[in-house]
């Protein structure tokens, strides 16, 4: 069986709450990718922050040197190891979320499965994009 701890990139670009958006953008830009994960003190997902939510930002005119904190999406869905392919077929297609942070039974993060990442499997390239 085919689980989310075999699909998952163990490289994920993370970033503190108190990083500002402007930094938060530049580093999607810069490393080429499709978030940046959030992260507290001990290693756990306080949120996502994701080309979408940076289209929207820009948008509505808010000031780039604002904290990630305020302005990144919360509640975040996250994965466990263990889950079947199937299982995030599911969660993906209810939510329709692009990206999903992995962590372990503590709550930290291990790693990311995408979307993009999951193509990139089935069709056999390898982007290495968030």
């Amino acid at each position: 069986m085919l689980l989310v701890k075999h699909m998952m990139l163990t490289k994920v670009i993370t970033a503190k709450p108190n990083t500002t958006v402007k930094e938060t953008i530049k580093t999607l830009y810069e490393k080429h990718i499709g978030c940046v994960v959030i992260l507290d003190d001990n290693n756990k997902v306080t949120g996502i922050f994701t080309e979408r939510d940076a289209i929207r930002l820009v948008a509505e005119n808010v000031q780039l040197n604002r904290p990630i904190d305020n302005l990144m999406t919360k509640n975040v869905i996250t994965l466990q190891e263990d889950f079947s392919i199937n299982e995030v077929r599911k969660i993906i297609s209810a939510h329709k979320v692009r990206h999903l942070p992995v962590v372990n039974q503590k709550g930290e993060l291990t790693g990311l499965l995408s979307v993009r990442g999951l193509l990139d499997q089935f069709f056999g390239t390898n982007s290495q994009n968030c």
